[in-house]
Order: C-alpha cells, then structure tokens, then sequence
C-alpha cells in the first residue's frame, strides 16, 4: 500500500503526525467511530470493512461490545505481520491498556473472548510452547482414534430424525450440533450434553448480556468432567490432559478443556454450514461431489477464503509504540484481525472471481505461534459429515432461492441463519 493511499484517507496518524486531542483516533476519543457490534454491524459486516478500509486503509479504529477501542487490522500483509511477531504483538491481556486504566469491567462479554487465562492462547513464548503441546500432543491421540467413525455415527443419528419428513434446516438439524456431538465423544461427555453445550459455545462467542452466564455454565460441565476423569480415566481428550507430562494444574486443565471446546464447535459448526450452503447454492459443486469428480476439501478451501469461520480473531496487544501499516499503534492497546477482510484484501487478491484451489495461505486459521492447532480434527468432521449426508438424501436441494438465505453476524463471525432444504423422504 503506497504512502498515498494511507494519507488520503483523512487519518492523522497515518500521516505520522500526532492525533490531536478529541480526535477519534486519539487515545481515550469514541466519537464517530464504527461499531462492530449491534444491528448495523450484524447485517452487512463486509460492507463495514470495504468503508473502513477505504477510509483508513489496512488498519481502523473501531469500537468493540461497550463501545471498548481497538485497532481492526483489515489488510492480509498486516495480519500477517501482527500473527508472526508475537514479541511486537503479544496474547497476554495482562499488558491491555483499557483493561490496566479500568476501562473494561470484569463482566463485559468481551473478557470472555480477550481476558487473560493459563491456557497456551493467552501467552507466548516457552509458557505457551509447554501448554500448546500438551493441546497438540492429545489432539493428535484422540484424532488417530477413529474420528471419522464418531462423525459418521452422529452424523446418521441426526439424518435419522428428519430423514423421512423429506425437508430439513441443514443448519438448525445438522450443522449447529453435529461438531458438539463428536466433541462429546472426545472429550468423555455424555453426548446428553451436546445440544446445551452447543447453545452455551454460541452464546459465549455472540456475546451480549448472557454470555458469562453461559461461560460459566461450560465452567461448571468441565470442572466435573475433570473431577470424574481422574477417578474414571478413559482414552479421550481429558484424560490426555490430566496425565500429560507438562505437568498441567487444575486452572490449566479447566482452560484448555474450554478453550478447545468452545473454538473447536463454534469454528466447525459455522464452517460446515458454510460449506453446505455453496455446495447447494451451485449445481455442478454439487453434482462433482455426488459424481466423485470434486473433493470436498476443495469447497472447504474456497470457503476458507471467502467466508472463514472466525471473520475476525481477538485479540493482540502491542508491547510497545510501533507502526503497522501507516498507523501509529501505542503500547497495550488492542488489536483485533479481520481475517475476512483480510482474506478479501484487493491488494492480494484484485479479482476475487480468480480459483484460490490449492492456495492455502488463507488466514482463517490464523497463523504464526498460535496457529489454530485442531485443523484436521475439523477437515476430518466436515468431510465425513458431508459426506454422509449426500449419501443418504437423494435429491438434496435448496427449498427456498439462494438469495433468500440470510445470515446474522456478531463481532467475531457471521453465522448462516438456516439453509431449508429437500429430498427424497427416506423409509425409516
């Protein structure tokens, strides 16, 4: 992005001049700034980024849940450099201007998503490499552990409940718990569970009002899985954790036990919509999966680029006064990345309509140290699960037109409202 560009936008700090005071921009001001929260921001959020990209360019100031300050960082280059510099840009929220002033009260739906815990997302360096591994070590054990066969087996029980009704939400029936469901699996739980765990991810990752309750009520399911774990060991995620050579106390144990559960169902369930409705949404996707002529990891690719399931990853915190793409950032104020602004950069990507097929630099699993750790657990859940569902309804196809479908975005993501379809009722 040329000098040009990042003056012409009207923001002082671009230009590298001081903000002067009352200045939105400048430290302490909210007046003018863009909501990424609210009823504006949950009907058009890629609008929100075009404007705010053609006014400030790669980095603008924004206004999280409690009209909090941060810094959106919109171009591909810029999160890129934000997610592999953690010295520049750290996790720990301890080092949060806002929060340290008290600007932040401990009840904001945002600390669910930004406040600091003992688990490897909120720290850097050898910290988080001893807790990161011990996450990785035993998503690899439970994934080698027949995931495809969990999928497979939750994926039919839920066919089996609309299967001969011959219509279906394909997000409300499907989608919104089949990840949750296997997560059960993994993690010990009675999959009596899911379906209220599932509620609780969402609520916590829409925030709102009810989001510490629901964080609580996660809180409370794993403390007692925990418990019941160290009595009655299994081959599953937590008993991993329990035992795992890292050496995790109680605080860790319970943090990561959320952390996954939480990000591992809300990414998936949001993806395996998302691939779902482009699949239905267009004939030939949709007849090369049924024929064997197109993979589903190429569908998931493309919608990894174009509608991540995370459009926006909190959060980073500058250590100290730098300079991110022609903006002066102070210490401790916050980072936010938008991941499908990113992705849709005009500077990497001129003509979207251009095939992204095995081009993987997309962000949408983040990147550098805290690269998104449970990929193929995803992968694994979204073929199978298409998989299945094409295998057992013939006829699968839209019941309402494509522009009728609708979705409802909160600051971190946009979620498909629902995808009605129909099919050949199938004998019970």
């Amino acid at each position: 992005m040329t000098d040009d560009h990042e003056v012409r936008g009207g923001h002082p700090e671009a230009a590298g001049e001081e903000a002067p005071r009352g200045c939105p921009v400048a430290h302490g001001g909210t007046d003018g700034l863009t909501r990424l929260y609210g009823p504006d921001a949950a009907v058009d959020p890629q609008g929100i980024y075009g404007r705010l990209r053609k006014e400030y360019g790669a980095v603008a100031p924004v206004l999280l849940e409690g009209d909090v300050r941060a810094w959106l960082v919109l171009g591909y280059r810029e999160s890129r450099r934000v997610l592999d510099n953690p010295l520049q840009f750290s996790r720990d929220s301890r080092i949060w201007q806002d929060w340290k002033d008290g600007g932040v009260e401990e009840t904001s739906p945002l600390i669910q998503m930004l406040g600091w815990r003992p688990d490897c997302v909120s720290q850097d360096g050898e910290p988080h490499r001893r807790l990161r591994r011990a996450v990785t070590d035993n998503l690899d054990t439970v994934a080698g552990r027949g995931i495809r066969r969990h999928v497979t087996h939750f994926a039919n029980k839920q066919i089996d409940a609309f299967a001969e009704a011959g219509t279906a939400d394909l997000v409300g029936d499907y989608a919104e718990y089949l990840p949750m469901l296997v997560l059960t699996r993994l993690f010990g739980l009675p999959a009596a569970e899911g379906r209220s765990l599932a509620v609780s991810c969402a609520q916590v990752i829409k925030g709102g009002p009810d989001a510490l309750e629901h964080n609580d009520r996660i809180m409370g399911i794993l403390a007692e899985l925990a418990e019941r774990k160290r009595i009655e060991p299994g081959p599953d995620f937590t008993t991993g954790l329990l035992g795992h050579d890292a050496d995790l106390d109680e605080g860790e144990i319970l943090s990561h036990l959320r952390l996954v559960l939480i990000t591992a169902h809300t990414t998936t369930s949001n993806l395996l919509a998302r691939v779902l409705e482009l699949i239905l949404t267009d004939s030939s996707r949709l007849a090369g999966l049924v024929g064997g002529r197109r993979a589903v990891s190429e569908v998931v690719e493309e919608v990894m680029w174009n509608t991540p399931p995370l459009a926006v990853l909190p959060g980073r915190f500058a250590t100290s006064d730098l300079e991110l793409g022609g903006t002066r950032i102070r210490e401790g104020e916050l980072l936010v990345l938008g991941l499908a602004a990113g992705n849709l950069d005009p500077d990497i990507r001129p003509d979207e309509g251009v095939s992204v097929l095995g081009n993987q630099s997309h962000l949408a699993f983040s990147g550098g140290p805290h690269e998104c750790p449970g990929q193929n657990i995803g992968q694994a859940i979204i073929e199978t699960a298409v998989d299945t569902l094409l295998h057992r309804l013939p006829g699968l196809r839209l019941s309402v037109p494509a522009d009728e479908l609708t979705s409802t975005a909160s600051t971190w993501e946009a979620r498909l409202d629902s995808l009605p379809v129909e099919f050949t009722p199938q004998a019970g």
